[in-house]
């Protein structure tokens, strides 16, 4: 049970960045979601049946009391229909990190881990790309691409998520097959990232490739050099192949802070610091914050933090941040190129997760599953050999044979 458990946590990592293009419709829900529910149960039924489950770490028990948390926010909360409708949805994003836990036990299952995410990715960028010739979207005039059911800048953010993960797999594959696809993955994404025209979506694309460049300069210096080389024609590919209102868009980075409102999202969070001002240690339910902010229902916080505060007060914050600083440390005890992925990882996170609402996304606690796990890669490379053991002289087995005779 074991292994078909290990089988369909690959399966669930490979399809959430492209989980909303493939929807199944009621009662199924999206393809991450069934292999999700799949997992969860093959997960309880391997543990009961091998009758012993691992010992949670700091991570997996302060993720257990964030979902705690807000669950019991369903007894105060202004929305509590809502706040219902949203609990089993956390359950499914969060139980991947207990499950990726369980059952990576190696350095070659993280490593199969990352692979999984990396094909998914790919998936996603190819969707994404497929989008922008697509004849809806030359019939519509889009100057936004995304893969099919998904959001432009969610497509972004996990597709940025991306590059350190191909920088990693780039730095350890032996096989040149799957090098190739991850070195293939950094124009691939940044094609797909652009076509989205998410402006938070291409700052922490930034990020995550100023990541990858860190963790590639070391051993791979004449491949970052010829990348470095390849951009100036990446650009012209860019400039003849995507829309030019796309790349208008992205031309305008600059106009949110100019004009002062953060494209509208000012106003937004003015809203949402109100609504957190009225109940500040508990908040006000969890899915409750446009209930609180008085805005439109198709409306988001564009924000994690101010999201967490308004929905479970200081009390949500502080647990989510207390993960947050358990996943640096999980990253801090890894070392060399891994240790510069996740951190990576978690900058690119940090950066998107400003202006998106991150704690809603199986994205995320996969993100911090991985990360839980990445310490047993650094304990298999640290061990240290055991000492060879001494050569005895020639005297001393003579001594030895004579003791022996002798007794």
């Amino acid at each position: 049970m074991r292994k078909t458990a290990r089988v369909l946590l690959l399966l669930f990592i490979f399809t959430v960045p492209w989980e909303y293009s493939l929807d199944l419709g009621d009662p199924f829900g999206n393809i991450a979601r069934i292999f999700g529910l799949a997992l969860f149960f093959v997960a309880i039924v391997a543990v009961v049946w091998a009758r012993q489950i691992r010992t949670p770490g700091p991570l997996q028990w302060l993720t257990l009391a964030f979902f705690l948390w807000l669950c019991v926010t369903y007894f105060w909360s202004i929305d509590p229909a809502e706040t219902l409708r949203k609990l089993p949805g956390y359950l499914q994003e969060m139980m991947v990190v207990w499950v990726a836990w369980e059952f990576i036990e190696s350095s070659n299952a993280l490593h199969q881990a990352f692979r999984a995410w990396l094909a998914g990715s790919w998936i996603l960028a190819l969707l994404t790309v497929a989008e922008m010739r697509s004849a809806e979207a030359m019939a519509a005039g889009q100057i936004r691409f995304a893969a099919f059911g998904q959001d432009p800048n969610d497509v972004a953010r996990f597709l940025d998520l991306g590059f350190p993960v191909a920088a990693f797999l780039l730095d350890q594959e032996k096989r040149w097959g799957r090098r190739l696809l991850a070195l293939g993955f950094f124009p691939a994404g940044l094609v797909a990232v652009v076509l989205t025209a998410s402006r938070g979506g291409l700052i922490a694309a930034l990020m995550a490739l100023i990541g990858s460049a860190l963790l590639l300069i070391g051993k791979h210096k004449r491949a970052l050099l010829t990348a470095v080389c390849a951009m100036p024609l990446a650009a012209a590919v860019l400039w003849f192949f995507t829309p030019a209102e796309t790349l208008d868009r992205l031309a305008t980075i600059a106009d949110p802070l100019q004009v002062g409102d953060l494209n509208q999202r000012l106003n937004i969070w003015e809203a949402g610091w109100r609504s957190f001002v009225r109940a500040p240690l508990f908040g006000h339910g969890a899915g409750s914050f446009v209930s609180a902010a008085g805005l439109a229902s198709i409306d988001t916080a564009h924000n994690t933090a101010l999201a967490l505060l308004v929905e479970g007060g200081l009390c949500a914050l502080t647990i989510a941040a207390a993960i947050l600083l358990a996943a640096f440390a999980c990253a801090m005890q890894t070392r060399g190129p891994l240790r510069i992925a996740l951190l990576a990882l978690l900058l690119t996170w940090l950066t998107s997760s400003l202006v998106g609402t991150a704690a809603e996304s199986r994205t995320t606690w996969l993100l911090f599953a991985v990360i839980a796990c990445a310490p047993r890669d650094a304990s298999v490379h640290c061990a240290h050999p055991a000492p060879p053991r001494e050569q005895k002289s020639a005297r001393d087995l003579r001594q030895a044979a004579a003791d022996s005779m002798g007794a």
